[in-house]
């Protein structure tokens, strides 16, 4: 068996972020990851981090407050939101000294920042449009440089504890030597990223299956609000490829099948640059009410002119032609919203910290802490990851230090793991898990979406339950011990279905709208009725839900516009 005093399980922007700051507080740190490091989701992210810099501007943290405060439709815990722009500066400022290379002021030679939706200044820091490929690749320099041991291609499947319920480890399938193995900790962080994979389509990678969520859940630990899913307002039509908010704000309008710039109905002032919960509705209704084409709206940014779509959005240009054989130069793209990011996660306190199991913390999008409440403001999301990731690594390097015994790892962690694998190998007949996943996701795009019903979603929950029960009878056909991708994909479609499970529970019983989770029978916010947070729990294989309070600091619930 192997040892460290912090496992970090997930190597994305959160995950390296924790170990980094695990490291440099002087414990022992490991990083366990199914991927290269590089390979990660963050690296998806294109449009930019969010800090009030100040550059040339009025801007200040209490405005970055008040704007993700109301962008989370007033259900964000406001003390958690001020850390997050407080220390958001700094963070910028940290990864510029690890060499991030953001675009720049022509004339200063400051930081560029560039305007994103609900933000009442432009304060999103952005590198082109590759902004969360320029942050990974730093922060991954940065843990080779500190020698950070990572165990990559190695797919954690569960969470060990002891006697006590205390966190004290993981096991993990070694892809490579097919093996399966325990790691001791006395801390574990999990960064594993979002759930987005449990929609069709989504802007999510494949691996996006909500592992640390799905393990977290199975040992006792509440997931919390995760009913509200964000749809992105710009995804291309085939796959939902993600085109940036970087796009709108550069200057993009949004247009019907009539040419009219529809935004000015929403959003008046804001016009595209709403939050994005307003603007994927506005989308859905032109959509529904016959004013789409083909299912979609126009992106249109033509006017941007060839050198600034060239300087500022290259990889739109080049997704637009690969995938919707459309040149954003010459021609507006087609698009419509899709699954991109959860705002539910792993309930954690300010520190990252799950109140439920000691030596637990969790950081990034499977985490909620919770800074997005109801709606993620755009370029809060990577701002999100290397905040919280850091204030993990901190909290669980603190944890291990005060906590110096050794962790009391059962003998039989990998043993268990090991006999429900073999079980699940030697079956010979049954449902593929692929099976399974394309209709879970296509009940969750059709009957979860953007806009929902009791009604509807009591189809989807009928259909979600009968999936985990044919799940049972599941078969992978790949018998074999190394790389077997179809063993993985079966388990990470387990996760998936607990975590549907969750999602679609909490939406029946939010009886309201508020942020993303709009229903058409119950059209109006309940603060009276529904300011707190959801926690999910599972028993006995069945999801109970729960509330919490949610945290107010200095801003009172107000009506929404935009």
């Amino acid at each position: 068996m192997r040892t460290h005093d912090v496992v970090v399980v997930g190597a994305g922007l959160a995950g390296m972020r924790a170990a980094i700051a695990a490291h440099e507080a002087g414990v022992d740190v490991a990083l366990v990851t199914k991927l290269h490091p590089v390979r990660s989701h963050s690296g998806a992210a294109q449009g930019g981090i969010n800090a009030a810099l100040g550059n040339e501007t009025e801007d200040s943290t209490d405005n970055h407050t008040f704007d993700t405060v109301k962008g989370a439709d007033y259900i964000g815990d406001q003390d958690a939101i001020e850390i997050l722009c407080q220390r958001a500066p700094l963070e910028i400022y940290q990864l510029e000294h690890w060499g991030a290379v953001f675009s720049r002021q022509e004339d200063s030679g400051k930081i560029a920042q560039r305007p994103f939706g609900g933000a009442g200044f432009p304060r999103t820091c952005y590198a082109a449009d590759l902004t969360g490929l320029v942050i990974l690749h730093t922060l991954y320099t940065v843990c080779v440089k500190y020698d950070i041991p990572t165990y990559e291609e190695w797919f954690v499947t569960d969470l060990v504890t002891d006697d006590d319920g205390n966190a004290v480890g993981v096991v993990a399938y070694d892809m490579i030597h097919g093996t399966i193995e325990t790691i001791g900790a006395k801390a574990v962080v999990m960064a594993t990223g979002g759930a987005g994979r449990v929609y069709r389509p989504s802007t999510n990678a494949h691996a996006s299956t909500g592992d640390a969520m799905g393990m977290a859940l199975r040992k006792g630990v509440p997931l919390k609000d995760m009913e509200f899913m964000q749809f992105h307002p710009t995804t291309l039509a085939a796959n939902g490829v993600l085109v940036t908010e970087g796009a709108r704000g550069e200057g993009g309008y949004l247009l019907n099948k009539d040419g009219d710039r529809f935004m000015t109905k929403y959003a008046p002032n804001k016009l595209e640059l709403a939050s994005r919960d307003v603007v994927s509705r506005a989308e859905a209704t032109e959509i529904m009410e016959g004013r789409g084409i083909d299912g979609c709206v126009m992106l249109d940014l033509r006017h941007l002119g060839r050198d600034r779509i060239m300087e500022r959005l290259p990889q739109i240009r080049e997704l637009a032609i690969a995938f919707a054989g459309t040149d954003p130069i010459v021609e507006p793209i087609p698009i419509r919203p899709g699954a991109h990011y959860h705002m539910g996660g792993v309930h954690v306190d300010n520190w990252g910290a799950a109140p439920h199991m000691p030596g637990l913390f969790a950081a990034g999008e499977c985490s909620c802490v919770s800074v997005h409440g109801a709606n993620r403001l755009g370029g809060n999301s990577l701002l999100e990851a290397v905040v919280f990731g850091a204030r993990a690594g901190e909290a669980s390097a603190a944890y291990v230090q005060e906590h110096s015994a050794a962790p009391k790892v059962p003998s039989n962690a990998a043993a268990e793991t090991q006999a429900r694998i073999e079980n699940l190998l030697a079956r010979d007949k049954g449902i593929r898990q692929s099976e399974i996943r394309d209709e879970l996701a296509d009940v969750m795009q059709e009957k979860v979406g953007v806009y929902r019903s009791g009604p509807v979603l009591g189809e989807a929950k009928r259909t979600v339950t009968e999936l985990r029960e044919r799940f049972q009878s599941v078969v992978v056909d790949d018998k074999g011990k190394t790389f077997n991708t179809d063993l993985i994909h079966t388990l990470e479609t387990g996760f998936l279905l607990d975590l549907a499970d969750c999602m679609v529970t909490g939406a029946i019983a939010r009886t309201e709208s508020r942020g993303a989770h709009s229903r058409t029978d119950f059209t109006e916010r309940d603060d009276e009725n529904w300011m707190k947070h959801t926690l999910s729990y599972l028993d006995d294989g069945e999801v109970r839900l729960d509330y919490s309070e949610v945290a107010m600091t200095k801003y009172e619930p107000q009506v929404r516009s935009y």
